[in-house]
């Protein structure tokens, strides 16, 4: 164990032992030298978005990144932000070491999100975690377990469940939410599509190549650093940037990295945070080892027969987004409408009549949407590690089936595959050391 490594171990051993609040929280303040502090794992393009560098609740005062031309970019654009000079540190341990750091971000790459997001709690971080909030399920519970043993609050980066329009859908979640709160759809199963139709294509763009030839590393990239966790790869250009997306190694292309936005809106509109689907069925072609292709459909069945689909071929794009067991669906606004529709067995409503049933309907329960609120107060954020673990669940349940190319059955209280062992490889993958220490495996 290198001096580096020890010296980040001690000192969040003696953080995460005491899990100190910084007096900062406490007090409240909000002059430069009592505002919440942050600092920024990955500087690639999703670091840059608004609720990274440029966001104004807290104070910006760090970054590292693997290319170190990165982190000379993030250095000059805190400047621009009116940051001022920034820390540039070697590696994210450094940074978690760090006592003047309050908040991490994670903007790396999906592979390093659970790993990331463990020893960050372990730290006495809080954590603002990029999407999906890992890449397996295994990493998922792992991240659950110690982010709550650790009383860390941890927000993970989508925000459909609580604000701006549902992607394609032309309105938010909300009235979705209402209408199956309300019982408009029967007390019984309900069925959701999700796919082009419904206003979400799976991006099957992103996928890798499966002929690389091996390149000379760039000057100033820490190669070993970015792999991290994942297995070692000779190096090509196209394992790493925004094509990392196309292999297993890293991600799992459209489904892994998009995903979470959708389904767990889906999630809190179905009322399943606290579970997961127990069957899961695939249709589509086998998967190659190392690159990720295409899918035609998931079908993710609850214990209570609720049933979320996720269209690949785009066969079912003339379904609603809901079917309840009476027959009533929900369809996506209509081009130049004003909210979304409601079909019965004798037709589809009015728009007045929807709106009005809407206006009718009670307000969902509040949610704990002001991140740097749940800091100063320690309450859980509207999506953390509990419910945006079983949202990440759904999509990572589909993509065992779809690397095993066939269907199984899983345990949400065990988190476990029925009696299937090579489902389970891939719920619980194997990863490098010392990353799988820091995981505790």
């Amino acid at each position: 164990m290198n001096t580096s490594r020890r010296s980040f171990l001690k000192a969040a051993g003696a953080v995460g032992a005491f899990n100190l609040i910084p007096a900062k929280v406490l007090w409240g303040a909000t002059a430069p030298s009592n505002q919440l502090t942050r600092a920024l794992i990955g500087f690639g393009a999703i670091a840059r978005s608004a609720n990274h560098l440029p966001f104004r609740g807290s104070r910006l005062i760090g970054v590292c990144d693997p290319f170190e031309y990165r982190v000379q970019q993030g250095l000059a654009e805190a400047e621009k932000h009116g940051w001022g000079k920034i820390k540039a540190y070697k590696n994210f341990m450094e940074l978690l070491a760090d006592k003047d750091v309050d908040i991490a971000h994670i903007c790396t790459p999906s592979h390093w999100h659970g790993v990331q997001s463990v020893m960050a709690a372990n730290a006495g971080k809080d954590i603002w975690c990029e999407k999906p909030m890992t890449r397996t399920i295994g990493e998922g519970k792992r991240v659950m377990e110690v982010v709550s043993a650790k009383k860390r609050v941890f927000r993970l980066n989508t925000w459909f469940r609580y604000q701006d329009n549902f992607y394609g859908f032309g309105t938010t979640v909300k009235p979705i939410k209402q209408i199956v709160e309300s019982g408009l759809l029967g007390d019984g199963p309900i069925k959701c599509v999700s796919g082009a139709g419904q206003g979400f294509s799976w991006k099957y763009g992103w996928s890798g190549r499966t002929s690389l030839w091996v390149e000379p590393l760039p000057a100033g990239f820490d190669y070993d650093m970015w792999l991290g966790p994942a297995p070692w790869k000779p190096y090509n250009r196209h394992r790493v940037g925004t094509s990392f997306r196309g292999y297993w190694d890293y991600d799992s292309g459209g489904l892994g990295d998009m995903a979470q936005h959708y389904l767990d809106a889906l999630q809190y509109v179905l009322e399943k945070d606290e579970t997961s689907p127990v069957k899961i069925d695939y249709a589509g072609p086998m998967q190659h080892p190392e690159t990720v292709g295409r899918f035609d459909r998931f079908t993710l069945t609850y214990d209570d027969g609720t049933q979320v689909i996720l269209d690949g071929d785009e066969t079912l794009c003339d379904e609603p987004l809901l079917r309840g067991s009476n027959g009533v669906c929900v369809y996506k606004k209509a081009k130049g409408g004003k909210t979304l529709r409601i079909k019965d067995d004798k037709g589809f409503w009015s728009e007045e009549k929807v709106l009005k049933f809407l206006a009718d309907c009670p307000e969902p329960k509040a949610q704990n949407t002001d991140f740097i609120d749940c800091i100063k107060t320690r309450k859980k954020f509207a999506l953390n590690e509990c419910n945006g673990f079983r949202s990440c669940s759904m999509f990572n349940l589909a993509i065992v089936a779809w690397r095993l190319g066939r269907g199984f059955e899983f345990d949400p209280v065990k988190i476990r595959a029925v009696d299937d062992s090579a489902a389970d490889r891939f719920i619980y993958q194997e990863m490098r050391e010392p990353w799988a220490t820091e995981m505790g495996c």
